[in-house]
């Protein structure tokens, strides 16, 4: 019996697979008593409702403590608790709460915060899940055996760690680590099993060796070696590797920056695990100190399969802010950088892009080569590792076959134009929230009205000019004039006089018909013009001779 061939598909077939690298945008927007109670509800991007009381955000305050922040809770009150200006103080103080948990690259990716915020979609009970896939699995090949569960050691809400051994080598430790299937899987069903049974047959010196690997419609299951040093996160913050994922690293006590020496060998041996699947054609694009492993003085780099299966990196929230990181190998270039700041300050930036680097911890003639590095690394940056030597006791191997390269690469196409597609949609929605911000500010809105008063002042000024000169060229009520100086009234003081009627023009000579005052050319000074109206206003009906109709219609004969 294969693995998972009738177990049931709790994760397929019902909606498509989420994100969770998304970090859930959640406003406050009333509060209402209940019973006593004071309730706050929470409207996240996705349009949807939930209602918390306090004591629901005190018990998830309560379940972060492990993490070692301070978070901002505001205090509870038991007396004075219903007052209006308590209850909007306390409001502000929880929307502060939530920004703070959604802003933390850790909290927010957290199952603790995406339940608390989301019941509708992270209401499953992925521990037990997993439990039933994997008990399914031991019956199929029964060879295995648990040993203990190893609780909440990753970031991977939907990802479970357990600790098996092979009954035929009892004292040889194996981690098992079950995963629910990504949004960006591209490959055919498959081509996916196809690409995840291979993975055993990898042999590289600076790659974590897979013992098995399969898949089934809606997850995937793996098992490599279990490695008691722990990663080179784990390293560095100088903790456990079983411990819980919070506990480790949102706020290690004791931090400590690598050597320089070790940053150039770890840098090398990571640069030649990734150049090795990149001349493969296998997308990697998971590089972070967590996925790599430290073993005798050597790293090796963990969760390969991590693109095949569609998960999102680790750097998602960060990568799609960057529209020129649009490739996998883009990605890896940019990861690479960011685990160069962690080994050499022992924590990661506070902020991308780093403005301004702090100096390394130590001091040497590599100072500058490392600063270089890191604030210009590319496929040319490679003074810091190029004397580096590399003692590879195996050689590299791992054989695709052509089709499956051609399924790999159209994977790899798809997946960056998602990428693409999703930076383009992050960027358009950052334009559209400045564009709104800057047109609601205050300055804003007081250039608009000035604005508005003088397009409104000109219209109407110009509406009244329009008038004015359309009642003035009728000619029958008032001689024209211009539009900026009005006409005086008659017997005002200082009102210049009109100008007095010109001489009758003398009699035409004799033969010549006499030309109509209307086709006399009109003269410079308008004399001829206020002749002309003259002659309008005296104008008599009476004066008229009777006109004779002859008719010429009629036929003579």
């Amino acid at each position: 019996m294969a693995f998972m061939e009738q177990q049931p598909q709790p994760m397929s077939g019902r909606k498509p697979p989420l994100d969770d690298t998304v970090p859930l945008i959640t406003v406050i927007e009333a509060s209402q008593s209940l019973q006593s109670h004071t309730v706050n509800g929470s409207n996240r991007s996705r349009a949807e409702t939930v209602i918390r009381r306090y004591s629901d955000f005190d018990m998830l305050n309560n379940s972060l403590l492990i993490s070692g922040l301070n978070l901002p809770l505001p205090p509870k009150k038991l007396l004075g608790n219903m007052d209006r200006e308590f209850i909007a103080e306390r409001q502000k103080g929880l929307q502060a709460y939530l920004n703070y948990i959604t802003r933390h690259h850790i909290l927010s990716s957290c199952e603790l915060v995406k339940k608390f915020l989301d019941t509708n979609n992270y209401s499953a009970n992925y521990t037990e899940i997993a439990l039933q896939q994997v008990s399914m699995f031991f019956r199929s090949d029964p060879k295995w055996e648990v040993i203990e569960p190893l609780k909440d050691i990753g970031w991977r809400l939907r990802k479970r760690y357990f600790l098996v051994k092979d009954k035929d080598q009892p004292k040889d430790k194996q981690v098992l680590s079950w995963v629910d299937l990504g949004p960006d899987k591209f490959l055919s069903d498959k081509d996916l099993l196809s690409a995840v049974k291979l993975l055993p047959t990898l042999s590289h010196s600076n790659i974590a060796p897979v013992s098995f690997a399969t898949t089934s419609e809606s997850s995937a299951l793996v098992i490599r070696v279990f490695s008691e040093k722990g990663t080179l996160r784990d390293h560095i913050c100088k903790v456990k590797p079983k411990e819980p994922f919070l506990k480790k690293y949102c706020n290690p006590k004791k931090i400590q920056g690598l050597e320089q020496q070790q940053i150039r060998t770890y840098g090398r041996q990571i640069l030649e695990a990734l150049k090795f699947l990149h001349d493969k054609g296998f997308p990697y694009g998971h590089l972070h100190a967590s996925n790599v492993l430290i073993e005798e003085n050597a790293c090796k780099l963990l969760d390969i399969e991590n693109s095949l299966l569609g998960l999102p990196s680790y750097y998602r929230p960060y990568v799609t802010q960057f529209r020129k990181m649009n490739t996998t190998e883009s990605i890896d270039v940019y990861s690479f950088g960011h685990l160069l700041y962690e080994m050499t300050y022992g924590r990661p930036p506070d902020a991308v892009p780093v403005d301004q680097y702090p100096p390394p911890p130590f001091s040497s003639v590599g100072q500058y080569d490392l600063l270089f590095t890191l604030s210009r690394f590319n496929s040319r940056s490679d003074r810091l590792f190029n004397d580096v030597l590399l003692f590879n006791s195996e050689k590299p191997q791992f054989k695709i076959s052509s089709k499956l390269k051609e399924a790999l690469k159209s994977s790899k196409e798809c997946l960056e134009k998602h990428l693409v597609e999703e930076q383009r949609t992050i960027h358009q929605h950052k334009r559209l929230t400045r564009a709104q911000s800057h047109h609601g500010s205050e300055e804003e809105k007081r250039k608009r009205k000035i604005l508005a008063r003088k397009v409104h002042g000109k219209r109407k000024h110009y509406q009244k000019n329009h008038i004015y000169c359309l009642l003035a060229g009728s000619g029958a009520s008032s001689p024209p004039t211009c539009p900026s100086s009005p006409t005086p009234l008659p017997g005002s003081a200082g009102a210049p006089l009109a100008p007095p009627l010109p001489p009758p023009a003398p009699p035409p000579p004799p033969g010549n018909e006499a030309v109509p005052p209307s086709l006399l050319p009109p003269s410079a000074n308008g004399v001829g013009r206020s002749a002309l109206l003259s002659s309008i206003q005296s104008f008599s009906k009476g004066k008229l001779k009777k006109s004779e109709t002859v008719d010429r219609s009629i036929p003579r004969l």
